[in-house]
């Protein structure tokens, strides 16, 4: 017997539906996604800490879940919408439903919602706080305990490594810095070769450059990249060192941003999906890209530092890569890891790795 619940949102907006996953109740920020595929990674991608997921696809969960393609060890998504959930997926990979997977972390969702109707609504209002509920009957209630529900800002630290980890490489050595990274990205400098250290969040400029890097990566993450000043002030740290090439995926794009004195801001609904088309400023090329992110650089406030625009978002004009204007840096506020995704832009491994191979040198490592 299907069991029905509720899809709250704090303008008052109440969707009737039905329950999978999880069976409690759940609060968050409710965004959309417009991938057609992936749902896996992005249930499982830690840049959603915090936010309830509308898929704008109609149909999820036909190809079920997998044992390979998750992204975080622990999801941090607080729930799922979808209009159609698969029951009975169909894939020689699958080993469980999404309902399954959904119960197993203790994330809740709901289907048989208007999703384009959400979808619409976030797109005219802006994100906003949102809650699944067992029962509707005191609305007014549920409501304003939503508008008086505080955003958690913790979301970095929470998904961050809490130690030094080492993986093996006869290639260039990378410290990654972990805002909450995706396993591709690991995956995608372990395939070139690199030795790579990941490090938490919070490692200091001093103890980055104790382990003699050839170059540093900063990962993708949740949240406010504001929320970690202490991260901003490594990063500029290290901008400041000779010759010590540094890659930035996602939010590691916006704290390479802010170390160098440009500002973020929040987005009305943000770039979450799979099908972002994205102009390289110096060649013209068009990339179709993989995205998640709810803030963005302001372009504008590049003009008083020494970084550079490089790419732009098509759809809304708004700042796609940046590049220091002398030092070997540059950052993507898309996913060339891709995953899920095209991989129009994984040449960006490619050119981050042959930056580190060209200032190494003889370098020697301990």
């Amino acid at each position: 017997m299907k069991q029905r619940r509720f899809l709250v949102l704090e303008d008052g907006s109440c969707y009737p539906g039905y329950a999978f996953g999880s069976e409690k109740d759940a609060i968050g920020e409710i965004v959309f996604n417009t991938g057609m595929t992936g749902y896996q990674e992005t249930l499982s991608d830690p840049s959603y800490t915090g936010q309830i997921i509308t898929f704008t696809y109609p149909l999820i969960g036909n190809y079920g879940i997998n044992e390979d393609d998750f992204e975080g060890v622990h999801p941090g998504l607080k729930g799922m919408v979808v209009h159609e959930l698969a029951e009975h997926p169909s894939n020689f990979r699958c080993t469980k439903t999404l309902d399954v997977a959904l119960k197993e972390f203790d994330v809740p969702g709901i289907y048989g919602v208007d999703t384009r109707s959400i979808t619409k609504k976030i797109r005219n209002a802006g994100v906003m706080r949102g809650t699944m509920v067992k029962n509707a009957d005191n609305l007014d209630e549920i409501v304003a305990s939503l508008k008086a529900y505080e955003l958690p800002v913790d979301e970095i630290q929470m998904n961050s490594t809490k130690e030094i980890k080492k993986y093996a490489g006869e290639g260039p050595r990378v410290v990654l810095l972990d805002f909450g990274f995706k396993d591709n990205i690991l995956a995608e400098l372990l395939k070139r070769g690199c030795e790579v250290i990941l490090a938490p969040w919070n490692t200091s400029a001093e103890e980055v450059l104790a382990f003699n890097p050839d170059g540093i990566m900063l990962s993708n993450g949740p949240g406010d990249p504001t929320s970690v000043p202490e991260a901003i002030e490594t990063i500029k740290q290290l901008i400041a060192q000779e010759n010590l090439p540094m890659f930035g995926i996602c939010l590691g794009h916006q704290l390479i941003s802010l170390a160098g004195g440009a500002t973020t801001y929040k987005m009305k609904f943000g770039h979450r999906g799979a099908n972002h088309p994205v102009k390289d400023l110096a060649t013209g090329k068009i990339s179709l890209t993989s995205q998640n992110h709810g803030y963005a650089v302001n372009e504008d406030s590049l003009s008083e530092t020494d970084l550079v625009a490089t790419h732009r978002a098509l759809n809304d004009g708004t700042n796609e890569g940046v590049k220091h204007k002398t030092k070997p840096v540059f950052s993507v506020q898309y996913h060339p890891e891709a995953a899920p995704g095209p991989h129009d832009a994984n040449y960006l491994f490619d050119h981050f790795v042959d930056m580190m191979k060209a200032v190494q040198g003889g370098k020697q490592h301990a």
